[in-house]
């Protein structure tokens, strides 16, 4: 019995050619992004940003908060997912990455829908539980070291019944070799540990890009 299809590139080739739907946009975006030095561990695949804009409008978001833009592609994508009065927060470390996808927020004409908040993402999501917020959607993909951190706060910001997307929860296979104790793949282990025994959530783990782990908070 068949376990598991090898993402070879001739399978990459067919699922893009069968399932990708891409535009001048998109394509423009991964294309400046991949000016950057290591631009191809830290950008999601285009599968990837596809997959975060069907499930924004299957939950039907409003509100959706980004932890991690870096060039804004996964931004861009989910921005284009939401309704016209829906908001999307986006909060990174520097603004020069953030500032690299707004001209192409800004040709899709969902600008006017994205905040950034560039500094401490700890600072960032700590302010936005003072202020009140309330997200129905919620895509973590920062600093590995903080995720356990990202998901509590994801979770408090989070209403009942939205959705939690964890990006790199298999961190290059790291994750399953204990051999390897860098504190970024031991903080990715942790989660998925406390993930599995979280009662206040139901997840799927889905071997897809990076790992991708879907969390719904009951």
């Amino acid at each position: 019995m068949a376990q598991q299809i090898t993402a070879n590139q001739e399978i990459l080739d067919y699922v893009r050619a069968t399932s990708l739907r891409d535009d001048q946009v998109l394509a423009g975006l991964r294309a400046e992004t991949a000016t950057v030095p290591a631009a191809q561990a830290l950008q999601v695949m285009p599968e990837e940003g596809q997959l975060l804009a069907l499930l924004v409008r299957l939950t039907g978001a409003r509100a959706v908060l980004e932890i991690g833009t870096f060039t804004g592609y996964s931004t861009l994508c989910m921005a284009r997912a939401l309704p016209t009065d829906g908001r999307l927060v986006t909060c990174d470390i520097a603004a020069k990455w953030p500032d690299m996808g707004r001209p192409f927020w800004e040709k899709a004409g969902v600008a006017d829908l994205i905040e950034v908040r560039v500094g401490d993402a700890r600072a960032t999501l700590a302010a936005l539980r003072e202020e009140g917020a309330e997200f129905d959607f919620v895509f973590v993909d920062a600093d590995k070291s903080g995720y356990l951190h990202y998901y509590e706060e994801s979770l408090r910001l989070l209403r009942p019944g939205g959705l939690i997307v964890v990006d790199n929860t298999l961190f290059f296979g790291r994750v399953a070799d204990p051999a390897v104790t860098d504190i970024d793949t031991v903080s990715v282990r942790e989660l998925n540990t406390r993930l599995h025994t979280d009662e206040r959530v139901e997840i799927c783990l889905l071997p897809m890009a990076d790992g991708i782990t879907l969390v719904r908070k009951k």
